[in-house]
């Protein structure tokens, strides 16, 4: 929309000017001298506000400018659009009525003058016949605001108040005069700024009344008051709500406009200019001319308002009044005015398409582009200048550019880069209509497009025009008819200026390039890659046109590197491409491209260039070449005539051995075209076979009439070479490392149509998968080297097996280029001696390794070994006869790789031990044998043999544990001062424990789950920790074993250990716990004497100490002696008695008092209190003694005793110690029979029995 004149086709908002917040002095728009000599001017006294909140709401009301945001009604962030103007203190209105001319005589009666902008002055460019023109739009966009914004300040002084606020009312009445002087009906508003908050402004409100009376504003419209101390998102806010209200008086005043063309319409009548004309047509505009005009400025008095039904409405009134029979069809062809009309129906056009678009109707829009074009093709055929020149081919181009603008500026979501549809959806009202593919609302690089091809047609037209009519008018020369007159040159030059004899004239390749460019980005962008890629080929015609050989490169060459045509198979396309680029790299000396191009268009697939000598070697024959390059490409950019496969004859083939192969090269060239004689190929493999170079040899020579097969035996052989060969830095070859690869040579020329088929064995060395990955040929004359890598893919491969006969034979096998090396039989054999079936937790490892050679020569080995499982232990590993390696411990695996061996002769063995720390917790492990070695004779293949070996540790023993309670014989007296005293109070490190002891019995019962006899060297019971403030001691009760004794698998012994605990303090009356471990020492029968080996099983805690009074019994037996022989009285002996004592013990810090009851039974006799009561101090105990006699024998008796705590009701559980034992009734008392009582009975009387075996806990 560039080449329609400024202001023409701008999206009409309402047009603000904001007067006294800007210092800065802006040039006024008026700039034609006649009118701006009667210019109105609109000045302001007083001076510019400078303020900080000034410069903050001037900065807010500039970024609310709308003269550039998109033209559609989506955005309804506000509701307000403004073109704002900022101004310092003056303006200036154009006049309202034009002057007479200077030279005109007064008629008698007055003349009636009319504004300068109108048909009817005789000054304006528009009399007499003119419909309007982009004057009359420029004064109500640029000139004639709809409202007047002045800003003014408002002093707190109260010194200064009464004076500033009489110039503020003078200036206010003095503006507004002036608008109203002026004739026009624009409206004044005034924002008072005051520097207080909003709470505090309510003390000026009787000077602000005031003001408002002496200056007639309305405080709700044209009034307003802002106080400015507050935040700016706050003064943000204010502004909008005096925009919003602004507005509001803007929208009536574009009202007001309307309303009064449509009345001046509705009058029917043309009015008669002021000086009827007298020269020229000497006629006057028709009154369907002024209908035009008049529904023209109704049209975009609605578009102020942002009326748009109305504003589509007038323009179509105003549109089909103007193509109509009674005006633009009057016009002749020749006059100036039917281009000024036509000029009127584009711009009244574009902006129906405009209104179209902001409200969605996008085919319409399209179908409305369509008739205009239509209806002035008609029009200009018929009464103008044709359409067969180059005037109506740039005014259709200029008409599709216009359409991509609208397009722009519209900013439809449909059309944007997410969208996968290249065009806009019709409306729904269209939806059931069946629409032709050009209806559609298209995005702007379609238009572009079609824009480009009209200004193609554009010069192949300008290029007919004849010579004279190319040649300027001489002004000397008498006037003679105008031959240029059957061009049209509407908005375009003139014949002479389009395509002149002399000078460049108008660039049309420069116009095309552009409108291709644009069209391209936006397919691209939409990722239409193929219409962006014919786009970009076009461009580049007209760049070589033009010799823009650099902006060719730089459009082409990414689109050739990544041509899809190449495997779509668009060889036409392809090869107009590389045609193209590769004389624009000619011209720019780029001498990889143009020897990759050359190399690709040996390919038969293309049309044949005639006169193109398609040898490879020559590429570089037009260009001057200083340094040979070194070009490397792949065949993911080129598609080459040479094509390469390779195959292995085996699936499967063995390390150290070789398998067949054959590579098999095939020309797809030019049958007539020389042979290319390929410097190398070189074959990559991924995996571990090395890499293999064919080189050229000029022994064997073949002509053109060979076979069109051809199979060579080519030997290979190890050489090294570095990888860099071909580097021009020294100083990098130096440092790389040569690498071995296989090399054989053969003749390497390919002759057009032939396939060459190298047939090798290839050895293997390592075990594993392998694959032929690329093959690369190379070419190397005198001016440059050319690598061409073939990526060897599923799809490329032959599968065909040539023989010598020329005979193939078909490969069924899926990939042939794979093969699967199978690692070399070792005859190595790893042998562990002394493996057991089991080994046990606490004890180390030893392991004896021998490794033995059996194959037939001398190895040179190395050894791996590994231990995996869970918290492996760390180990060493020693070499008969040579080192030691350790290895530290891991969390899942510990390793020792290559550990040096040394060279095993043929025959021979080494042996090796492996010790590995002991563990503390049963376990799997395996342990990983690896014996990697090469043959002296061989040391290219490696060998490996392996062997894995579970080892199962397990504990060797387990065990078992009871507490009992036992009567401790000891108890403090705390009423003896020495007891009392601790001779170590204040030296903590040998504090001794004053607090309350108890005695426990631990029983243990270990056994064996070893597979054989174990020695047990020692038994004890260690203390680990306490808590609770207390110290244990323990002590073997009885000798638990001697030294060297032997225990069975599945054995189980039992140990009695003491466990004492006493409280480091006696008030201290918290509960105590201990944690225990049980330790045995133990060794192999088979180990060495001094070999000891400790397990240690830890026992759950156990609570030692408690709180709560407890209840123990013990037993003693009495037997009395027998009756003397003399005493004839005494028939028979006495009978045994039984001592039940029962000790109270209360740790805690109350007095106690118990209960106790004995019950009578058939079972004995007691001797005793029945029912006593038993006080119990604080941190004390006492016992009582019932003397029972058993009236059974060698049984249970169970006494029936209940002990009560008095205070809590509670009864005490007995507790039953050595000789008693309990169940769920109470406690048992074992009575012996009367033989064992009679012989057991000692001297005094006392005897305990301890029946381990029925000794329970509850």
């Amino acid at each position: 929309m560039d080449g329609y004149p400024a202001g023409s086709l701008d999206h009409n908002v309402p047009f603000l000017v904001v007067s006294g917040l800007s210092t800065t002095p802006t040039k006024s728009a008026l700039t034609d001298p006649g009118l701006r000599e009667q210019a109105i001017l609109v000045r302001s006294e007083l001076p510019p506000i400078e303020s900080r909140e000034a410069k903050t709401i001037l900065r807010c009301i500039q970024e609310k400018d709308a003269s550039d945001l998109p033209w559609h009604s989506r955005d309804t962030s506000r509701k307000y659009k403004f073109k704002i103007k900022t101004i310092g203190r003056e303006f200036l209105l154009p006049p309202r009525r034009a002057r007479l001319p200077d030279n005109f005589e007064a008629p008698l009666s007055p003349p009636i003058l009319h504004s300068p902008f109108s048909p009817l002055s005789p000054g304006s460019s528009l009399y007499p016949d003119g419909l309007i023109d982009t004057r009359w739009l420029q004064k109500h966009q640029e000139l004639i605001p709809s409202v007047y914004l002045a800003f003014y300040s408002l002093t707190s002084d109260p010194t200064l108040a009464t004076l500033h606020d009489n110039q503020l009312k003078t200036d206010i009445n003095a503006v507004k005069n002036a608008i109203a002087q002026s004739g026009y009906k624009c409206r004044f508003v005034a924002v008072i700024l005051s520097d207080q908050s909003p709470s505090s402004v309510g003390q000026f409100q009787e000077r602000l009344e005031n003001i408002r009376r002496s200056t007639g504003l309305d405080p709700k419209t044209s009034l307003f008051v802002l106080p400015t101390q507050r935040s700016e998102a706050d003064l943000d806010n204010a502004v909008d709500s005096v925009l919003n209200s602004v507005y509001d008086q803007a929208a009536e005043y574009y009202r007001d406009l309307g309303r009064h063309s449509r009345k001046k319409k509705g009058r029917g009548v043309a009015p008669q200019p002021t000086i009827p004309p007298t020269s020229g047509t000497s006629h006057t505009l028709t009154l369907q001319g002024w209908n035009v005009r008049y529904d023209f400025k109704t049209a975009i008095f609605s578009e102020f308002r942002q009326d748009i039904d109305n504003a589509l409405r007038s323009y179509e009134q105003a549109y089909e009044t103007l193509l109509g029979a009674d005006v633009l069809e009057t016009i002749p062809g020749w006059s100036p005015r039917f281009n000024d009309a036509r000029l009127l129906a584009d711009i009244t056009a574009i902006r129906i398409l405009k209104c179209l678009l902001w409200t969605g109707q996008s085919t319409a829009a399209v179908r409305r582009w369509q008739a205009h074009r239509d209806r002035i093709f008609d029009l200009v055929d018929r009464r103008g200048r044709g359409t067969q020149n180059y005037g109506w081919k740039a005014w259709e181009a200029r008409w599709s550019t216009v359409m991509a603008n609208l397009i722009d500026k519209a900013q439809f979501p449909e059309l944007g880069l997410s969208n996968s549809l290249p065009y806009r959806p019709p409306e729904k009202n269209l939806s059931a209509e069946r629409l032709q593919p050009w209806e559609l609302l298209h995005h702007q690089g379609y238009w572009y497009r079609v824009g480009a091809r009209h200004l193609s047609d554009r010069r192949k037209l300008a290029r007919t025009i004849s010579q004279d009519d190319r040649k300027p008018p001489d002004p000397s020369a008498p006037s003679r008819p105008n031959k240029a007159y059957g061009y049209d040159t509407y908005m375009c030059p003139e014949p002479y200026e389009e395509f002149p004899l002399v000078g460049g004239g108008v660039n049309h390749g420069r116009l095309i390039v552009d409108h291709l460019m644009l069209a391209r980005a936006e397919f691209q962008k939409r990722n239409q890659i193929r219409m962006a890629a014919e786009l970009a080929l076009e461009c580049c015609k007209e760049l070589e046109e033009m010799q823009e050989w650099r902006h060719i490169m730089k459009i082409l060459t990414p689109l050739w590197r990544d041509m899809s045509f190449r495997t779509e198979g668009w060889w036409d396309i392809m090869g107009e491409i590389s045609w193209t680029l590769r004389r624009a790299a000619v011209k720019v000396s780029q001498k990889d491209l143009i020897v990759a191009i050359d190399w690709e268009l040996l390919n038969r697939g293309f049309s044949r260039q005639s006169g193109w000598h398609y040898d490879i070697t020559k590429s570089l024959d037009d260009v001057v070449v200083d340094d040979p390059p070194i070009i490397e490409i792949g065949d993911e950019h080129v598609m080459s005539f040479i094509e390469a496969s390779f195959i292995f004859k085996n699936e499967e083939g063995k390390a150290g051995q070789s398998c067949p192969a054959q590579l098999v090269v095939t020309s797809n060239s030019f049958p007539d075209v020389a042979p290319v004689i390929l410097d190398r190929i070189q074959i990559e493999f991924d995996g571990n076979l090395r890499t293999i170079r064919l080189k050229n040899s000029a022994g064997s020579k073949q002509t053109s009439t060979s076979s069109k097969s051809r199979v060579s035996k080519v030997a290979l052989s190890e050489v090294e070479t570095s990888d860099d060969a071909d580097s021009d830095d020294d100083s990098e070859m130096s440092s790389q490392s040569p690498t071995v690869l296989l090399e054989g040579t053969d003749d390497l020329t390919l002759f057009p149509a032939q396939a060459r088929v190298f047939e090798m064995d290839v050895p293997l060395r390592e075990p594993g998968d392998a694959r032929a990955s690329s093959v690369e040929v190379s070419v190397a004359p005198e001016s440059f080297t050319f690598r061409y890598t073939i990526n060897l893919r599923e799809t490329n491969s032959a599968g065909l097996w040539y023989s010598q006969s020329t005979s193939r034979k078909k490969i069924t096998r899926i990939d042939p280029h794979r093969i699967k090396v199978l690692p070399r039989p070792p005859k190595m054999e790893v042998r562990l001696a002394n493996l057991l079936e089991q080994y046990y937790a606490s004890e180390s490892i030893a392991l004896e390794i021998e490794i033995l050679n059996e194959e037939d020569a001398d190895a040179n080995t190395r050894l791996d070994v590994a231990l995996f499982g869970r918290g492996v232990p760390g180990y060493k590993v020693q070499i008969e006869g040579g080192g030691e390696r350790s290895s530290v411990a891991g969390a899942e695996e510990s390793r020792l790789d290559g550990i040096p061996v040394g060279t095993i002769p043929n025959s021979g063995s080494v042996k090796a031990t492996i010790i590995i720390d002991p563990v503390d917790h049963p376990v799997v492990y395996d342990l990983t044998v690896k014996a990697r070695y090469h043959l002296v004779s061989d040391p290219g293949t490696p060998i490996i043999q392996e062997a894995t070996y579970p080892l199962n540790i397990v504990n060797p023993f387990e065990a078992s544990y009871d507490l009992f309670p036992r009567l401790h014989s000891e108890w403090p007296n705390y009423f003896n001062p020495e007891d009392i005293q601790d001779a170590s109070e204040g030296d903590e490190s040998v504090r001794h424990p004053r607090g309350l002891a108890q005695k426990w019995s631990l029983a243990t019962r270990y056994a064996s789950f070893a597979q054989e006899d174990l020695a047990i060297l020692g038994l004890n019971v260690s203390v680990l920790s306490t808590q609770g403030g207390v110290r244990c001691e323990t002590s073997k009760s009885q000798e638990t074993v001697k030294d060297g004794a032997v225990i069975s698998p599945k054995t189980i012994e039992e140990a009695q250990f003491e466990l004492i605990a006493q409280k480091l303090d006696l008030d201290d009356r918290s509960p105590a716990t201990a944690d225990l471990a049980f330790t045995i020492k133990w060794r192999r029968l088979t180990s060495p004497k001094d070999e000891v080996n400790t397990t240690i099983l830890p026992l759950p805690r156990f609570l030692v100490t408690s709180s709560e009074p407890r209840v123990l019994a013990g037993v003693s037996y009495y037997s009395p002696p027998d009756a003397s022989p003399s005493d004839p009285s005494t028939s028979s002996p006495a009978p045994p008695l039984l001592f039940l004592d029962i000790t109270i013990e209360n740790p805690s810090s109350h007095f106690l008092t118990f209960g106790l009851m004995m019950e009578p039974s058939d079972e004995f006799a007691f001797s005793g209190a029945k029912t006593t009561t038993l006080n119990v101090l604080p941190a004390a105990r006492r016992s009582v003694t019932y003397r029972l006699l058993p009236l059974v024998h060698g049984a249970w008796i169970r006494p029936t005793l209940v002990v009560r705590d008095k205070y809590f009701q509670k009864v005490l559980k007995i507790i039953p110690t050595e000789g008693l034992k309990s169940d769920r009734d109470g406690v048992l008392v074992w009575v012996p029979p009367e033989d064992e009582a009679d012989g057991d009975g000692d001297e005094d009387g006392d005897t305990t029995t301890d029946d381990a075996s029925e000794i329970t806990q509850e």
